[in-house]
């Protein structure tokens, strides 16, 4: 990377800039991977009940959904530096309360706590198009993207084995609190330079309470609906309220002068498509997570399919296509310089696509099913990898980050509805002998991602050349 960058800037500038950015992300991923994997340990160390517990991943969930957006257009405004400072200092204040927490109400403050952390991507994407040019900027935007698989890969790995060996949940999470004031003290070093250009203008509050009221009653009613049915009086009001305020969001936005997100950019043939691609994305590759978990983890004499995996070999298993996309996520500046950004994506969802074909084809055999499911890791590693650089460079240079904190939060929507989209259908689709999910509802959901992922492929088309 550094001799790509040594043509138009010194060497050190990159090196002294992504590697501690790279650092951030990673703890980003692991944080959050680890968490999800201690649910059932931090349920019983808090004496309380599965449907409770939900809302520990729900928590931060919603509160990212409002900080990412703010964060990133704070950051545009008054340097990126300077708000992921605030964004990790905000998560190590919360990490510390998540491992001190003696009820889940504390638990869950330190939860909303942690929702800045998923701005530590788009503010570190800010950073790099800011100080390096076309080509180190791809390619540090696709080291972030492969840090963020990693991390959350090697948290969801690793923090139930610790746990296990540790004696509890409780370790992991002072282990956790540590990492975040690690992240916080190499952030408040002089290595990384601040944003030279700003953006002018001001904050646009008006936008940011009604995107986030919009987000907070979709999101949260899509998980409400999962835990209760979708005919409850409060997930039919969320349902009903989040399309009104996210309406209002948009006409404010298109009064404004100086707006949260510039709408009509996104509108533009430019970055539009990839936005509604990087939605896909996420129905695909987060909605997806639970339903790979439950497939493996079936027995195949009791559901009359699946493979009946231990929990530690199924751990294993999905880290594979992880590690996989990591890879991938990394070689994809190299690849995308070589055959062009539209290009890669369109191969990256052709390739998803045919992997869950393979999947559906295969299900009954495990190295065929497992084989499809390898094939749309590389896919999903190109995916997601791509799309934020194809953003960034769709957008004015001073909304960098706004432009990827928008994006985050669509792959993070469309994961959100395609969970509670499969929890109905999972509800639904039972076998009676069992009163399990029925074949069907895998086979069904497999196609819908593999119709998505054609679809995206066919809409990225519509971008300009890169």
């Amino acid at each position: 990377m550094s001799t790509v960058v040594a043509r138009s800037m010194s060497v050190s500038v990159p090196s002294a800039l992504v590697g501690p950015l790279l650092v951030f992300v990673l703890l980003d991923g692991f944080i959050q991977g680890s968490v999800v994997s201690l649910l059932p340990v931090i349920r019983d160390t808090l004496h309380t009940g599965t449907g409770p517990a939900m809302w520990i991943t729900a928590a931060q969930f919603l509160s990212a959904a409002v900080c990412v957006p703010v964060f990133g257009r704070l950051g545009d405004l008054h340097g990126h530096r300077r708000i992921l400072r605030v964004s990790l200092g905000t998560v190590t204040v919360g990490s510390l309360l998540c491992a001190l927490a003696p009820t889940l109400g504390v638990f869950l403050a330190g939860r909303v706590l942690l929702g800045p952390l998923s701005a530590t991507l788009p503010l570190s994407v800010g950073l790099v198009r800011d100080r390096l040019d076309n080509a180190a900027s791809r390619r540090g935007v696709s080291l972030l993207v492969a840090a963020l698989i990693l991390g959350a890969t090697a948290g969801t790995a690793t923090a139930g084995p610790v746990a296990s060996v540790a004696g509890g949940g409780r370790t992991v999470l002072w282990c956790l609190a540590g990492l975040a004031a690690v992240g916080l003290v190499l952030a408040l070093t002089p290595r990384i330079s601040e944003t030279g250009r700003l953006a002018s203008g001001r904050m646009d509050w008006t936008g940011a309470v009604l995107l986030g009221l919009g987000l907070t009653l979709l999101l949260g009613s899509a998980a409400q609906g999962a835990a209760h049915g979708w005919h409850s009086p409060p997930v039919l009001v969320g349902l009903l309220l989040a399309p009104v305020a996210l309406g209002l969001w948009v006409r404010s936005s298109l009064r404004s002068s100086e707006p949260l997100v510039d709408v009509r950019a996104m509108a533009g043939r430019a970055i539009a498509p990839a936005f509604a691609c990087g939605f896909a994305a996420g129905v695909v590759v987060l909605g997806g997570q639970g339903v790979t978990v439950a497939f493996l983890d079936a027995v195949p004499a009791k559901a009359g399919y699946g493979f009946g995996l231990p929990q530690w070999q199924i751990g294993l298993w999905i880290a594979v296509p992880a590690l996989i996309s990591f890879l991938t996520a990394g070689a994809s500046a190299a690849v995308g310089r070589r055959l062009g950004y539209r290009a890669m994506l369109t191969i990256g969802f052709l390739l998803m696509a045919a992997g869950f074909g393979v999947e559906i084809v295969g299900h009954a055999v495990m190295a065929t099913w497992y084989a499809g499911h390898l094939l749309a890791g590389v896919g999903i590693g190109l995916a997601v990898s791509g799309l934020p650089t194809v953003i960034t460079e769709g957008s004015p240079r001073d909304r960098a980050a706004s432009a990827t904190a928008v994006y985050y939060n669509l792959k993070t929507a469309g994961g959100s509805v395609a969970g509670a989209a499969a929890a109905a259908l999972f509800s639904g689709l039972l076998t009676r002998s069992t009163h399990q999910p029925s074949l069907a509802a895998y086979l069904l959901l497999w196609g819908v991602c593999g119709v998505l992922a054609l679809l995206s492929a066919a809409l990225i088309r519509l971008t300009p050349r890169m």
